[in-house]
């Protein structure tokens, strides 16, 4: 981007190959942790919360996102702010 705000956009992959966090935007000096899941049910859910707490951790922030696909017909869709210990997660299902 021309203004010189934009830093970058990548995938992590400094952190163990196992789990890493989806997405890293580098956005006017900070990070940003954005992980993306397709919806498999609240338990499956839960989890990537506490898998995108753990990376928050990793990067020393308070703030991430998580974006759930969810493909089934009655979904629920909406954005909705969490609130894990010290993170606050953003977590938007589309």
């Amino acid at each position: 981007m021309g203004d010189g705000v934009y830093n970058g956009l990548r995938s992590d992959q400094s952190h163990n190959e196992r789990r890493r966090a989806d997405v890293i935007v580098d956005y006017k000096g900070q990070q940003h942790v954005v992980e993306l899941k397709i919806w498999r049910g609240t338990e499956y859910n839960q989890r990537g919360e506490e898998q995108l707490a753990d990376y928050l951790d990793a990067y020393h922030l308070k703030r991430g996102y998580m974006v759930s696909f969810n493909f089934n017909k009655k979904k629920q869709i909406g954005v909705k702010q969490i609130s894990l210990g010290d993170k606050v997660l953003i977590e938007a299902v589309v």
